[in-house]
């Protein structure tokens, strides 16, 4: 969208659109205290409007000490920051649609409100029982760490049985390469905080999981997004958009893609790593929906021996959304910066969920919970996916295996309208351009099969779809 199409959609006279205009770039960081604001004509030629509606604008941002001027030498930032709005960071979107306000709905929804649109299992599937056994466990154990610090690497029993699970998918990392974090998404976090300096351009698919967005946004990175196809994304555009673009970083799910449920090919991938090392690409492999799988995919990091591909991954998906512990494998000298950068942003970290976790992993529970869910999941979409089917929704791909469905809504329908009028009666649903960089999936919703069974679900989802 262009400068002059952005202006034309904020409401108000002109002179309080530039005025807005300028707010947003102060908001996103684009203009920080101190920094000098355009000067009025090319201001004026940017927006399209003339130099004495952009001298205005200037004047009255001045008068509410939101910038000030310098006699001679134009108009500069004043104050102080203020606080980061994610918001404000680009178009605005209808909250609707927008990512955050996805995951808010979904977190603060009462016991009232069905959610087939957010991305974690209903408690009642998680193992609570055994989280409950191996707490008491811990509990009376004299060993268990309950009041201190954990070790920066984080706890060496778990790192060493995570390098033995990471075998089963081919990737070779020692314990010393495996750097535990408080959860996936803050193993992302310390990657972008480690990897990018703002404005580095980083690739994501599309359509992706939309917390990528918000997560690069938070750290003032250039979003790239690269189709996704069947096999993995689509190389013609992914070798495209490194050669036009030079990105630093590629974000991806290697195994059961997030939001659309499919796999990346062995064909792909080695193309993909080929053309990463010919443009010096970094890529973290979110690999959080691992255990879902009956038969392990092709792994990024195994191709690549962990050279400029960084694995990492978390439990809160499987076993507890409470029990906040991920883990992030990198090569050696990645680690050692890493860990100062956790030191510095969240010391040693939580040693106790790293003890659950281990605790649960060793007994054997968990390999016995997750080849149930695995069954669980398989039943889910075999009885969500006729349903949706039945209402004229298609799946993009039949995933063989996972918690989501990627449906085409019929020709002419808007997810985020849809969306809007399922939320009224108490469903919140996932419009497909809130994983969409480019906003092209407004005829996508996903659904998480495993809280789509209430038949109340298809009900509303009916109506909405008729109104």
């Amino acid at each position: 969208m262009t400068l002059q199409q952005r202006l034309e959609e904020e409401p108000g006279t002109l002179v309080e659109r530039v005025m807005q205009a300028i707010r947003k770039r102060i908001a996103a960081r684009a203009l920080v205290p101190g920094a000098k604001l355009p000067s009025i004509r090319s201001f004026a030629e940017a927006m399209h409007v003339s130099k004495s509606t952009v001298v205005e604008a200037y004047d009255r941002l001045a008068a509410e000490g939101v910038i000030r001027s310098r006699r001679g030498a134009g108009f500069y930032v004043a104050g102080h920051l203020p606080p980061l709005s994610l918001a404000e960071i680009g178009p605005r979107l209808d909250r609707e649609v927008d990512p955050l306000w996805v995951s808010r709905q979904s977190l603060e929804a009462g016991e009232t409100m069905l959610k087939p649109g957010c991305g974690w299992l209903p408690k009642e599937w998680m193992p609570e029982e055994a989280i409950r056994r191996a707490l008491r466990m811990l509990a009376r154990a004299e060993q268990t760490n309950l009041a201190d610090y954990g070790p920066p690497l984080g706890l060496a029993p778990l790192r060493q049985l995570l390098s033995r699970r990471m075998t089963e998918h081919g990737i070779e990392a020692g314990p010393r390469q495996i750097m535990l974090t408080e959860s996936g998404t803050q193993a992302i976090d310390l990657l972008c905080r480690f990897l990018l300096e703002p404005g580095d351009t980083v690739l994501v698919d599309d359509p992706c999981y939309f917390n990528f967005h918000a997560m690069l946004r938070a750290h003032r990175a250039r979003v790239i997004g690269v189709p996704y196809t069947l096999a993995g994304p689509d190389i013609e555009a992914f070798a495209q958009a490194l050669a036009e673009h030079r990105p630093r970083l590629y974000i991806t799910n290697s195994g059961l893609q997030n939001p659309t449920g499919a796999t990346l090919s062995p064909v792909t991938a080695h193309r993909l790593l080929k053309l990463a090392e010919q443009h010096n690409l970094t890529i973290i492999e979110d690999d959080i929906f691992a255990d879902f799988e009956p038969e392990a995919a092709p792994r990024l990091a195994a191709f690549d021996g962990l050279e400029r591909v960084i694995h990492i991954g978390s439990f809160s998906k499987t076993l507890s959304a409470a029990v906040r512990c991920g883990f992030i494998a990198a090569r050696p000298d990645w680690i050692e910066g890493l860990i100062d950068l956790k030191l510095a942003t969240s010391f040693g970290g939580g040693p106790f969920s790293a003890e659950l976790v281990h605790a649960l992993l060793k007994d054997g529970s968990y390999r016995k919970h997750v080849e149930g869910l695995r069954e669980r999941l398989a039943r889910a979409m075999g009885e969500t996916g006729p349903r949706l089917k039945k209402l004229g929704l298609k799946p993009w791909i039949e995933p063989r295996a996972g918690m989501f469905l990627w449906c085409s809504l019929p020709e002419g329908l808007d997810a985020a309208q849809i969306a809007r009028r399922a939320l009224a009666e108490n469903v919140v649903l996932a419009p497909g351009n809130a994983f969409s960089l480019s906003q092209s999936a407004r005829g996508f919703l996903r659904f998480n099969v495993a809280q789509s069974l209430d038949p109340h679900i298809f009900a509303v989802l009916e109506r909405a779809m008729g109104e």
